[in-house]
């Protein structure tokens, strides 16, 4: 077994069945690691600080999250009237949101234990939501003329969602969602808002929650059971077997490996924290400062959030949002033109520490310590099974089906190897051969788990979208940035940033996506953006919230694993993720890179063109190329870049003769040097 497998066996969910790391400055033990992994988890991520349970109380609440992922299959298969079905779904999501997230995580955590005030309001979101589910044909029928007591129930029922979309995703965005109410209730009566944000098909549960229930939750499923496979292991494995005998290897691991884990995942800070605890130590012990490594994580996690096919499920709800007219979208359509801009971020990010490592002299891992490609591929290559046949089926059958064939997949491929199986058959002398279903049973209580965290999002995202739709507030919306920005789309676009990175601060993907779909996009449709390029851009701009100072939750994450400032570790991850600050500019003002109205010439042209723009753009931040780069030369090489990253024959031309004179010079200048 090669070195590199000793000494890097599991990622940080299987710390506890084998040794990750035999001593690093994140922990001298798999004990002690698993201890601040969980503790940075517990601090960044709202999803990992739950109740402890034990006992037969463990196995009482890891019933009922088994259920409820098979109920929400059921869902699938056997789908009642709408409005039932949905309520019953986010109700459930509700119930065990508060019998799985503390009040606030500064609570001393005592196991087994709810408090009295968390059961009061298990009961109104009991009856609340009961209520609905047993009586939706009579409320269909009379519509808004509700009984006061069904004005009342549907108050109960909007604020312990907000409540528990508090505990389960954090104050942002309940504080918008509060004040969407506020603004709401200035212009209906109470029983008309309680109506449509409770009672109908396009509040709590509009479209934002059909498409929870009908894709995102299998996908989600999907993940858990993919992960039970080993998968983000050998995604690691394979990283280090491409890159990590390169000049600063470890880093272009990192970029890999959290490439390929992000677009499972779907969380940027969770993402970060799993990959980082064996990446950021090995950056730092090649000679990478603290907050560059933790940067550099982050980064690269929060871009798998873009990464097709899963696209941390935004890809789904772009399905319900994008409109183009004569045009059919479905997820072919969103997940062909997400893979130009996101291999241009992942290309971006690879060479910047491709260049920081040789700006310092940093050497990669001996290749001798890591594993080889071929035969690495050979032993586990079959488990990327799932993921071509996900994508197979999501290009010519439902997405349902593409989920569910997925995960049988999965379940399917990890029963030939015997390190990771999901499904353990072993022999007795007792009881003769007896099958272990406990991997089947975790995957299933891990994805209804991370399905809470985007189910009750999705129920909020979709309360600020009716009043959106039924006050006109987004038209108010469109008409302010509209003559803020005085016609100018560069302006537009500028004012549309600020307000999805303030928007997206500390919010779920998903949740995220919701918010500026139904807020921002629409500015930009107006202004004659494509809708395909408006919903991309927005949805890039409320993705990067997360390693943007102040709230860059993914960045402080790495910064606390690499132990390195917070704020330091945020700016640099900006740096390093500087194309998804400028590729959602291009798309809009020249959608030729989502493939909208262009040819396949110019698609190669524009790949080929926007990788070089990239690479000058890496230069001009990192200040080096053969060389450190003079102060005019980095700005040339800035300009340089942006041309070629933008469309277009005359600024393609101009961008490569400004990057050539860049490169040309730097070429001179070593060769001058070597021979003085």
């Amino acid at each position: 077994m090669p070195e590199f497998e000793k000494k890097y066996k599991k990622t940080s969910h299987e710390i506890h069945d084998e040794e990750l790391i035999e001593k690093d400055d994140f922990g001298s033990t798999p004990e002690e690691i698993e201890k601040n992994t969980t503790a940075v988890l517990e601090k960044y991520d709202r999803e990992a600080n739950v109740r402890i349970y034990k006992g037969i109380s463990r196995r009482i609440v890891r019933l009922l999250f088994v259920l409820f992922s098979l109920y929400s299959v059921f869902l699938l298969f056997y789908p009642g009237e709408i409005r039932m079905e949905r309520a019953s779904f986010v109700g459930l999501i509700v119930l065990l949101v508060f019998i799985n997230f503390p009040a606030t995580r500064h609570l001393p955590k005592k196991v087994n234990f709810i408090p009295w005030y968390d059961i009061i309001l298990m009961a109104l979101a009991f009856v609340a939501y009961g209520y609905f589910v047993l009586n939706y044909r009579e409320i269909i029928n009379r519509g808004i003329m509700l009984k006061p007591v069904e004005v009342w129930l549907g108050v109960i029922g909007i604020l312990v969602t907000l409540e528990a979309c508090r505990r389960a995703v954090g104050f942002p965005i309940v504080i918008v969602a509060s004040v969407f109410i506020v603004y709401a209730m200035t212009q209906k009566s109470l029983r008309m808002n309680v109506y449509n944000l409770f009672y109908t098909a396009d509040g709590i549960i509009g479209t934002p929650i059909r498409a929870c229930l009908n894709f995102i939750v299998l996908f989600v499923i999907f993940g858990a059971f993919l992960d039970k496979t080993g998968i983000t292991q050998f995604f690691i494995e394979l990283a280090n077997s491409i890159a990590g005998a390169s000049s600063g290897g470890p880093a272009k691991v990192a970029v890999i490996s959290s490439a390929l884990c992000g677009m499972v995942s779907g969380s940027s800070v969770g993402n970060t924290v799993t990959t980082g605890s064996v990446t950021i130590p090995m950056m730092k012990k090649t000679g990478y400062k603290p907050e560059f490594a933790g940067a550099v994580e982050a980064a690269a996690s929060t871009g798998g959030q873009i990464m097709p096919p899963i696209m941390g499920a935004a890809a789904f709800l772009m399905v319900e949002y994008v409109t183009m007219p004569d045009i059919v979208v479905n997820y072919g359509y969103i997940a062909v033109r997400a893979i130009l801009p996101a291999v241009l971020y992942f290309a971006g990010i690879f060479m910047m520490v491709h260049l920081e490592a040789k700006k310092n002299g940093l050497t990669g891992i001996p290749r001798e310590q890591l594993p080889q490609f071929w035969p690495l591929f050979l032993k586990k290559g079959f488990l990327l099974l799932p993921l071509v046949a996900l994508v197979y089926f999501l290009m010519t059958r439902t997405m349902a089906f593409a989920a569910i064939a997925a995960s049988c997949l999965a379940m399917a491929v990890s029963m030939v190897f015997k390190e990771t199986r999901i499904i353990r058959i072993t022999y007795t002398d007792e009881t003769g051969y007896r099958i272990d279903f406990s991997r089947f049973i975790d995957a299933l209580e891990n994805g209804a788990k991370s399905t809470l965290t985007v189910g009750v999002a999705c129920a909020v995202a979709g309360i600020i979208a009716c009043v959106i739709t039924t006050t006109g507030i987004g038209s108010s919306l469109i008409s302010i940035i509209i003559g803020a920005s005085g016609g100018y789309k560069i302006v537009a676009l500028f004012l549309t940033m600020l307000t999805c990175i303030i928007l997206g601060m500390g919010v779920p993907t998903t949740a995220n996506y919701v918010i500026m779909a139904t807020t921002c996009a629409p500015v930009l449709i107006r202004m004659g953006i494509p809708s395909i390029a408006a919903h991309m851009f927005v949805f890039y701009f409320g993705i990067v919230a997360d390693i943007t100072p102040p709230v860059a939750l993914a960045a402080y994450a790495g910064a606390a694993i690499a132990h390195g400032s917070p704020m330091r570790t945020g700016v640099n991850a900006t740096k390093l993720a500087i194309a998804a600050f400028i590729i959602p500019y291009i798309l809009a003002l020249n959608p030729a890179m989502v493939f909208v109205d262009t040819t396949a010439i110019e698609v190669i042209a524009i790949v080929v063109t926007s990788l070089v723009g990239m690479f000058a753009l890496s230069m001009a931040l990192e200040g080096f190329y053969r060389g450190m780069l003079p102060p005019v030369l980095r700005i040339v090489a800035a300009v340089g870049g942006l041309m070629l990253i933008y469309p277009g024959t005359v600024t393609d031309i101009v961008g490569l003769v400004l990057v050539g004179v860049v490169i040309g010079f730097q070429i001179m200048k070593g060769k001058q040097l070597k021979k003085a």
